[in-house]
């Protein structure tokens, strides 16, 4: 046995130690898929962030704890008559090497974007979908379902020929949402004006949820350098104050 065997085997057999009924964990045993699902989400969200710190120590303990995750399901699914994890990493290896034929396979050549779109449409035709959108995941982060969605729409044909048409659409939802006269009105319109604001940028070929993402830390790191300049007396400062640090911060950027 291999080392890589023997640490996966150890893993098994700890996740199968830990849901037995008669000397398993009293929380282990009390799961099951819905209860532990926020945590896979939150373990794979975990990693992306170990990532981006490029905090390589940090990263081998999180991809640790996200195929805990999967082997959490798996022993769930076994335990239940479904499949185990023998079943899932069979299914992995036989979708990769579908997917690269060229390499795997006798197929010549390499896989281009459009191959590899035209094999994953082909799966989900035969796992039985009938729409361009079928197989979006509901529970991905709304920013990025939204982009998914209009990624598979375009594909059909369905979408501008250039920026100029979801700019359009942007200023239109900008009016709609100023004149919603309800709450309920103003929720439905501010909907229809993110999903736009994502098109558009998805126009522009940038990925919406990395820019965000990216425009996030950036605000992060700005409010931060404006707290500290004012010390503690931040929340005490007019707005004009406040946007005079910001303006402040901003410059300090534009010189380093």
């Amino acid at each position: 046995m291999t080392p890589y065997q023997h640490e996966i085997s150890r893993l098994l057999r700890i996740m199968a130690h830990l849901r037995d009924p008669e000397s398993g964990c009293e929380w282990d045993l009390a799961q099951n898929f819905s209860t532990i699902a926020p945590y896979t989400i939150e373990e794979a969200y975990e990693v992306a962030d170990a990532i981006e710190r490029n905090d390589m120590a940090d990263l081998k303990d999180e991809l640790g704890d996200l195929l805990l995750q999967v082997v959490f399901h798996a022993r769930m699914a076994e335990e239940a008559g479904h499949f185990a994890f023998a079943d899932v990493a069979a299914s992995i290896s036989a979708k990769m090497e579908t997917r690269h034929r060229h390499i795997f396979g006798d197929e010549a050549g390499t896989m281009g974007r459009t191959s590899w779109e035209t094999l994953k449409a082909a799966e989900r035709e035969q796992k039985g979908a009938s729409s361009a959108v079928d197989g979006v995941a509901t529970t991905l982060p709304a920013l990025m379902r939204a982009q998914k969605l209009q990624k598979r729409a375009a594909r059909t044909g369905f979408d501008w020929p250039d920026p100029s048409g979801p700019a359009a659409k942007i200023a239109e939802e900008i009016n709609e949402l100023a004149a919603a006269s309800s709450k309920t009105e103003q929720f439905e319109e501010a909907g229809d004006f993110l999903f736009a604001a994502v098109n558009l940028v998805r126009a522009y070929g940038i990925d919406a949820e990395e820019a965000l993402r990216a425009a996030n830390l950036k605000f992060e790191q700005r409010f931060r350098a404006m707290e500290e300049l004012a010390a503690e007396d931040f929340p005490k400062l007019s707005l004009d104050q406040q946007e005079e640090l910001w303006q402040r911060v901003k410059r300090v950027e534009k010189g380093s």
